[in-house]
């Protein structure tokens, strides 16, 4: 790609916002062309909050985009381009939790995601390219319906192999599979 045409690397981090050693948060300070969707400060686990704060973000950004969520970042995500029409040029997704499930203790229960907005998870294809990263031994989504959300989106699937949740409290700050990632989207 020209200079000119560079797509901008918008950070979606998920629930927990900003982690200082994730490798979301690593990767943007590495980025030239890289910004973030900024933490909210109210309504943190309301659905239409957090998409509305996706879609503000984008708003400020002129040019090709390429998106980079992890865990609850990746159904943001999914709810917004179920909403708008932006163009995307792609997204690489890590992780993404399972909110059809019940998550384990210290994460929202069902029926509060149920109660801000998350249910049910879009399942139809997205309109843009994506890679989605599934973990073998991720504590809050199995492989298996990874995959089939990667199916249902049309998206490409990369086996991560046993990497848990892909977070700082599975052993990962920085994870360079991201950058090679988003060169196969540029």
């Amino acid at each position: 790609m020209t200079l000119d045409t560079t797509p901008t690397i918008l950070i979606v981090p998920g629930l927990r916002d900003h982690v200082a050693e994730h490798w979301q948060t690593l990767l943007q300070q590495k980025l030239p062309n890289a910004a973030s969707v900024p933490p909210l400060e109210h309504d943190k686990l309301s659905c239409a909050a957090r998409v509305a704060a996706l879609d503000a973000a984008l708003a400020k950004i002129d040019g090709p985009v390429i998106l980079v969520a992890h865990s609850a970042g990746v159904m943001i995500t999914v709810h917004w381009a179920r909403q708008h029409d932006r163009k995307i040029h792609g997204a690489l997704f890590a992780t993404p939790v399972d909110l059809e499930n019940p998550l384990p203790d210290g994460y929202p229960t069902f029926d509060a995601l149920a109660e801000n907005g998350w249910h049910p998870v879009p399942r139809k294809p997205l309109p843009f390219p994506t890679i989605v990263g599934a973990s073998r031994d991720d504590p809050l989504a199995r492989f298996e319906r990874v995959a089939q959300m990667a199916q249902d989106w049309g998206s490409r699937l990369v086996d991560l192999g046993e990497v848990g949740h892909l977070n700082p409290a599975a052993g990962f700050g920085e994870w360079p599979m991201a950058q090679t990632l988003i060169r196969e989207l540029a």
